[in-house]
């Protein structure tokens, strides 16, 4: 125990000696919680579209005056012709195009069925299919208005719609948690990653080859460091998330921290395989960094894994943000019991124990 004190003393003092690299460990990983919460979203607001109205009447007025009014569109062009609308949607200058023909006005006035066109950038699918919902219920509820007896019998054969663990579909409660995992995995990996290969660049590591240190006691002392940083963003994130953010946290704290726990000797594990393999710390910069990107990728996070090819979705298994991503969301918003969190949990113990002993395995033969 001697022995080990002193080896987690000198990486604890290795990585607190600087007074720049204190605050690299805190601020950024706290920066990027704040600017990312907010910028990775799906939600879709304040978009431009395009108007081209070949009917000139109260109801194509009425209708853009409601689409104007919603909080999702910030400015709406008027075209004059279909030249003009090419153009618009070519230099992505909206992302929408209404069209509204000839006789809209006419038939709407008469009662009888009337359309409106609507052109899309497709190179923007996933926008374009939200932009799209967005009009198709301002169409509705307007023809709702026009027609209130075929709303009525339409709406004696609707469905009740109830969202549950986020009621108001506010996309930060999916995102905040989301990124407690994401972003303790980029510093997890990033500090471990330069442990090993600073003392190889400093001519330290061959001290450590004749010092009466094991092993075992090499790797414990420098795997401490990363992981009480790590354990000290997860608490902070868990503090600010419902203080700042409004993302309350309805699971156990004890289940959090042990998952949280798991999941950052996973990510060690990682970060000591990258460094081990690595001679310097721009190596070890770059191979964390090859790393982290399938990890993020591969986690479910930016895309759900369903989507991805069979032999992708394989892949996956051996991604510990995959099974951390599951539990952080839950625990955050769906309280999940005991049994369903070590039902997530014990691939993360795997992954751990795979991840460290290969970690060890090259150590050792990187030491003879």
């Amino acid at each position: 125990m001697r022995r080990l004190s002193a080896m987690i003393v000198k990486e604890m003092w290795a990585l607190l000696r600087d007074p720049k690299s204190r605050i690299v460990l805190v601020v950024p990983p706290l920066l990027q919680l704040f600017i990312f919460s907010y910028a990775t979203t799906l939600d879709v607001k304040n978009v431009d579209v395009a108007v081209l109205d070949r009917s000139g009447g109260v109801h194509a007025a009425e209708f853009m005056a409601r689409v104007a009014g919603s909080p999702n569109f910030r400015d709406i062009r008027r075209l004059s012709s279909t030249d003009e609308l090419e153009q618009a949607i070519d230099g992505q200058e909206v992302i929408a195009a209404l069209v509204f023909d000839s006789d809209f006005d006419a038939r709407v006035t008469r009662g009888e069925p009337a359309t409106v066109g609507v052109v899309l950038d497709g190179r923007r699918s996933n926008a374009a299919q939200i932009v799209s919902g967005y009009l198709s219920a301002i169409a509705g509820s307007y023809g709702a208005e026009l027609l209130p007896r075929r709303a009525a019998e339409a709406a004696t054969a609707g469905s009740v719609v109830t969202n549950w663990y986020n009621p108001s579909l506010d996309y930060i409660w999916f995102t905040l948690p989301s990124l407690v995992a994401i972003i303790v995995a980029v510093a997890g990996i990033a500090i471990t990653s330069q442990s090993v290969a600073r003392e190889r660049e400093l001519g330290t590591f061959d001290q450590l080859m004749v010092s009466p240190l094991r092993v075992h006691e090499i790797l414990i002392g420098k795997m401490v460091p990363p992981f009480l940083v790590g354990m000290f963003n997860g608490s902070l994130y868990l503090v600010i998330a419902p203080l700042v953010f409004g993302v309350p946290f309805t699971g156990s704290y004890l289940l959090f921290f042990l998952a949280l726990s798991v999941y950052l000797l996973a990510l060690i594990g990682v970060g000591m395989l990258v460094s081990a393999a690595s001679a310097t710390q721009q190596q070890a910069f770059l191979g964390s960094f090859l790393a982290t990107v399938p990890l993020i990728l591969l986690s479910g996070y930016a895309a759900p894994i369903d989507n991805m090819p069979g032999w992708l979705q394989i892949v996956t298994y051996a991604d510990p943000a995959r099974y951390f991503l599951i539990l952080v969301q839950g625990l955050f918003l769906k309280a999940m019991p005991a049994a369903q969190v070590f039902e997530q949990l014990w691939p993360l113990v795997v992954i751990a124990c795979a991840t460290l002993a290969a970690s060890a395995w090259l150590f050792r033969a990187r030491m003879e």
